[in-house]
């Protein structure tokens, strides 16, 4: 859908910063709504699809859709100190007007996924992209098989949606893992690299779909462990988001061959990727 009252794709909707979550010290979760109220109860996206977020005077930048669209009458998109963009809004209050072109790019093939069991594996704000596919299969829990997510950080306070954890552990026949790098006092669960736990946990293959986002180096040693328990590079799924700038296919900076990530991406399975250029 057009998000803007013009046919000019680069105009975003006014979009106001209802509230804001901190979830470690470099990163916040913003809810946002629009302020065409027909287009707040109308807008609608799909699990694994980004926005553009402009900060008016500073620029725009490009962020994936974190919320759910089975919760209407907002959007959320987590943010991690890393630029200018990301700064500016790191330092802006509940109540700022922001600008919004969304939904864009592709989704995860959550149709595909119905009836099988679903491994989630995240590492530090690479659960933002999976949050949002998550907590659709969470609301529609009679589709999917059994739900494990093992997830890590190198602290226990680089865990984001910490208040969201319960909600996951206790939905049926859902199960999470939590792993940190280092020993912490008071902390009770996994100490140890994300990779290694899998490894540990072994999850089996037999219908299951793995989606995985996190560190560059993590999702390496991630899908080399997947493969060692047997799945197959048509069972994984990833989520990339580099390089992304125009999200239309216009400015050619995310380019992976003859492929735009914006358009053709940001979803991928392991066997997509595999007939790209290694450039990602």
């Amino acid at each position: 859908m057009s998000t803007s009252k013009s046919d000019n794709p680069y105009v975003p909707e006014l979009a106001v910063i209802e509230k804001i979550i901190t979830e470690t010290s470099d990163t916040k979760t913003f809810r946002a709504v629009f302020q065409n109220e027909a287009l707040r109860e109308s807008f609608t996206y799909e699990p694994g699809q980004f926005q553009e977020v402009s900060v008016f005077g500073v620029g725009e930048a490009t962020f994936c859709l974190t919320s759910t669209p089975t919760r209407k009458g907002y959007i959320e998109f987590a943010v991690k100190k890393v630029g200018t963009v990301t700064s500016a809004l790191q330092d802006i209050d509940e109540g700022a007007t922001v600008g919004i072109r969304a939904p864009l790019g592709n989704w995860f093939p959550y149709n595909d996924f119905k009836g099988k069991d679903l491994l989630f594996i995240g590492g530090g704000i690479g659960m933002a992209p999976m949050r949002s596919l998550l907590n659709f299969c969470l609301d529609n829990r009679a589709d999917y098989g059994k739900i494990d997510i093992i997830y890590g950080a190198r602290s226990s306070g680089d865990l984001s949606f910490q208040y969201e954890f319960d909600d996951w552990s206790k939905s049926p026949n859902t199960n999470l893992y939590l792993t940190i790098d280092k020993p912490e006092d008071g902390w009770t669960k996994n100490v140890g690299f994300v990779p290694a736990y899998l490894m540990d946990l072994k999850p089996s293959p037999e219908n299951t779909i793995a989606i995985t986002c996190g560190p560059p180096i993590m999702i390496k040693f991630v899908l080399q462990n997947l493969r060692e328990l047997g799945f197959t590079d048509e069972q994984i799924w990833t989520t990339l988001e580099m390089k992304m700038k125009c999200g239309i296919g216009k400015c050619g900076r995310c380019n992976i061959g003859h492929k735009y990530v914006c358009i053709d991406g940001p979803v991928f399975s392991n066997a997509q990727l595999a007939e790209l250029p290694p450039e990602y």
